[in-house]
């Protein structure tokens, strides 16, 4: 009698990297809209206005921007359910695990381990990231967030979320490329050796653009420190009347 194969663990692992490839996706065009700051204050309220739908419906709603926060928290935790069947179980597992890695000194385990780290953590800071978002959709803008960044303090959430992001989006997308590329066996090692570079070249330039962003948002949030709260009005809106 022939055994039923479980397809079960495999198509945990489609949907885990999936989920992932979406994440990441998202998290990069995330980095490139919200650097709009970098363009000046009238660019990042574009953007703002334009997630709000002002340009498509003739005024603002928020609330689509909560819709999209609880989306991507969605993919966030179905990501982390299913990631966490390969995390040591155990505090023996995990002893196991750390003297197998340093026996091997194998880099990808170790690209793996880094994962493993910042997938913890930023399942906590994220979270946190996202309810705000979820909760407070209008209190977003040049104004607005660079009030939450310096005023709120929020920059102590956003410096260690931004580095756990992107090394994890980053070194994701190299083990997806190894994973699921169409890879011959005879040019593996070139291969593994240029994605390397790539990934470590991707990571440097959002680490670097995701600074760059928010430091001028800590800039822009300390100059309007005295005047926290108010919102940022483009020149020609000030002008419309009423």
């Amino acid at each position: 009698m022939t055994r039923k194969l479980d397809r079960g663990p495999a198509r945990a692992d489609i949907l885990q990297s999936l989920t992932g490839l979406l994440l990441v996706l998202f998290i990069w065009g995330h980095m490139f809209f919200e650097s709009s700051i970098l363009l000046g204050k009238d660019a990042m309220y574009w953007v703002t206005k334009m997630f709000e739908g002002e340009p498509l419906f003739g005024k603002p709603y928020p609330l689509l921007v909560s819709v999209v926060a609880a989306i991507i928290f969605a993919l966030i935790a179905v990501h982390a359910v299913l990631a966490l069947r390969k995390f040591p179980g155990s505090h023996r597992q995990y002893r196991e695990f750390n003297a197998h890695m340093g026996a091997m000194r194998h880099p990808d385990t170790t690209l793996w381990y880094v994962q493993v780290a910042t997938g913890f953590a930023m399942f906590f800071l994220a979270s946190a990231h996202l309810l705000v978002v979820f909760l407070q959709p209008d209190n977003i803008g040049p104004y607005a967030s660079s009030d939450r960044v310096w005023s709120g303090r929020f920059w102590l959430l956003y410096a260690p979320l931004l580095v756990c992001v992107h090394l994890h989006a980053g070194i994701g997308i190299y083990r997806l490329a190894m994973k699921w590329g169409p890879i011959p066996a005879a040019s593996s090692k070139v291969v593994r050796r240029r994605l390397k570079f790539a990934m470590w070249g991707i990571i440097a330039f959002f680490l670097c653009l995701g600074t760059a962003s928010l430091v001028t948002y800590m800039v822009i949030g300390r100059e309007h420190a005295p005047y926290a709260g108010e919102r940022y009005l483009p020149a020609h809106k000030q002008s419309q009347p009423g």
